[in-house]
């Protein structure tokens, strides 16, 4: 059995992953303003775009005929089995919007699920059940490996720029103020399909011991991975540092850069750490 991953550009997963596995994205339209890219901007496009505007980018979810037109290459063909994995359903509808082109399209060769996450957690289930169907291509395999991976992602991230929890309604502006002036670092998580703000920390090495051990009690029979929005520099100063009580090799990390879908809500200067619980 061949098969082909599709996903939102919500999911944020390396080039070179991309390219091995023959992941398909589904483009996500970004606005500044009044300037559209339907196709969304390329990482280091878009987060100088935002500091040469100061704007918060808003987003577009892929509508159902844009699925139609990336799964009519694979319908119903006898030789290949798609799996769409899209954002949590408690984000956006994008899974909606499969479904409707599976059910035009009349296509029984395909199962999809929301991920109940997005971002680099999304690209670590995926990069996941890609290693897994190299060993074990059973489609009851496959999928039950699928399920098992979305029901155990987690992810924790530090928010660097707290004027996106401030235009997202989850900041007051008076706790915006008071927030810069403390160097507080809110904790946000993904939990339940949603964005959860679960803690607020008073500075740098406090919040990352939080991060840490939030994924301590961690299935290590799987990696952890790491995502950042435009500092890479602050997100391998953390994997250097915290390696050793994750009980990882720290030259053996994978690095997700958080693009323009995601880096649109939560803006440069976030990193965070994603695992799967036991």
């Amino acid at each position: 059995m061949k098969y082909k991953i599709i996903a939102d550009a919500s999911c944020d997963i390396p080039q070179e992953y991309v390219d091995k596995y023959g992941i398909i994205l589904a483009p996500i339209e970004v606005r500044f303003g009044e300037e559209t890219y339907p196709q969304g901007l390329e990482t280091q496009a878009f987060y100088q775009k935002i500091y040469e505007t100061g704007l918060i980018p808003k987003t577009s979810m892929p509508n159902q005929y844009l699925f139609e037109e990336l799964l009519s290459p694979y319908v119903n063909k006898p030789d290949w089995h798609v799996l769409a994995i899209t954002i949590s359903s408690e984000m956006t509808a994008t899974i909606h919007q499969v479904e409707g082109a599976v059910q035009a399209l009349k296509m029984q060769n395909i199962t999809y699920r929301q991920s109940g996450v997005t971002t680099w957690a999304q690209g670590a289930i995926i990069i996941e059940l890609c290693k897994f169907i190299e060993k074990d291509d059973n489609l009851e395999h496959v999928v039950k490996k699928m399920d098992e991976l979305i029901s155990k992602v987690k992810l924790a991230a530090v928010i660097g720029d707290l004027k996106y929890l401030r235009a997202s309604g989850r900041l007051s502006a008076t706790s915006q103020v008071m927030g810069n002036m403390l160097n507080i670092k809110p904790i946000v998580t993904l939990n339940g399909g949603k964005v959860n703000n679960e803690a607020k920390i008073m500075g740098e090495n406090k919040a990352n011991m939080y991060l840490v051990n939030k994924a301590l009690n961690r299935d290590t029979s799987l990696p952890v991975y790491f995502g950042h929005s435009d500092c890479r520099d602050v997100i391998e100063k953390f994997v250097e540092k915290y390696s050793p009580m994750l009980g990882i090799n720290p030259k053996e990390q994978v690095i997700c850069d958080i693009g323009c879908v995601v880096g649109s809500h939560v803006g440069p200067k976030c990193y965070g750490l994603v695992w799967f619980e036991k």
